[in-house]
């Protein structure tokens, strides 16, 4: 969904089993066996054993064909990956693999680490629970569990941050890098607008009708004038989001892990994979000289402004052209 922007961190047990058909992981290690409990409309849903806790994901197409990770933004779940853009990103040659986060969705919550005091945690008095390093292992351990050696990487907002930090700390896992209105968490970069920031400290509040209301009023904010907001569709993905797994303590301790998160501009030099990064002109919240600072620091990579989005992925009105974009990419990267 959004962002904030290097701090020591703490490992935790994973936590027990919580639901019907998840593995239970012990200690640190992994397994790597996904656990396969369903098929829903054509692809498949799974839970896997990764870097010692449960990731749950879903796969879109030919598991032969090159593997694209989706890694999503701050409180995203694997469903706001949405279906149809998964489906024209598996039509277009690519093995999809779109995954909850560790504390959002059906993955494991890191509820025994507690609820962060992000004043405390700004002024490095404390560290976070976990780190945007840990989130990057967990999606190369999902990548071991399916024995994918290497894959495309794309993330947007938090998981731009992500996929950043896997192509730094894996880049023997990475065949390219699609990074989508994100930072590279260089703290001289402008910060979002003011309203925005004012928007973002008010706490969503928990009950059902209310929370849908503010999270649509939300994506309305962030979202761009050059493409008509879709109302319907994020009254319903914030609905099925909500329905499916509520963890506002979750959202707060990755809040924590991208206020930690290091300055990786001077790291990201060192990144020799064919690199995309695609930002709106009016994004609110990751303004656009973020994206551009990306895309100086990685060599060589290819830069896409898209004029009148905003932070967010307007459902229908920009997805050809970024569809388009990312198979255009991920198929020059291995030709």
């Amino acid at each position: 969904m959004f962002f904030f922007t290097s701090g020591s961190h703490k490992a935790l047990t994973p936590l027990p089993k919580t639901r019907p058909g998840a593995i239970l992981v012990f200690g640190n290690s992994s397994f790597f066996l996904p656990h396969v409990r369903r098929r829903q409309r054509g692809f498949r849903v799974a839970k896997a054993a990764a870097n010692g806790i449960h990731i749950e994901y879903e796969t879109f197409g030919d598991s032969a064909a090159q593997s694209l990770l989706l890694i999503g933004g701050l409180a995203d779940q694997l469903i706001h990956w949405d279906d149809g853009l998964c489906r024209d990103l598996s039509d277009r040659g690519h093995y999809v693999i779109r995954f909850d986060s560790r504390d959002a969705g059906f993955s494991t919550k890191f509820d025994q680490g507690g609820v962060p005091d992000l004043g405390a945690l700004a002024r490095g008095e404390k560290g976070p629970p976990y780190t945007l390093e840990d989130m990057a292992d967990d999606a190369v351990g999902l990548l071991d569990a399916l024995d994918i050696r290497k894959a495309h990487i794309c993330g947007a907002s938090m998981g731009g941050m992500i996929a950043q930090t896997i192509a730094i700390r894996h880049p023997s896992r990475i065949l390219s890098l699609i990074s989508i209105y994100s930072t590279t968490g260089n703290r001289d970069l402008p910060p979002p607008k003011p309203e925005m920031v004012e928007r973002l400290r008010a706490p969503a509040p928990p009950e059902r009708e209310a929370y849908i209301k503010y999270m649509v009023d939300l994506f309305k904010a962030m979202a761009g004038p050059g493409f008509v907001f879709d109302e319907a569709w994020t009254r319903m993905i914030t609905t099925r989001a909500y329905n499916r797994s509520f963890s506002p303590q979750g959202t707060i301790r990755q809040i924590a892990a991208i206020m930690t998160q290091t300055d990786r501009k001077q790291a990201l030099a060192s990144v020799t994979v064919p690199a995309l990064v695609i930002h709106g002109t009016d994004d609110p919240v990751v303004p656009m000289e973020a994206g551009k600072d990306t895309a100086e620091a990685i060599p060589g990579a290819q830069l896409m402004l898209i004029e009148g989005m905003g932070h967010d992925l307007p459902h229908g009105g920009a997805w050809p052209r970024i569809v388009e974009a990312i198979a255009a990419h991920t198929l020059g990267a291995i030709a």
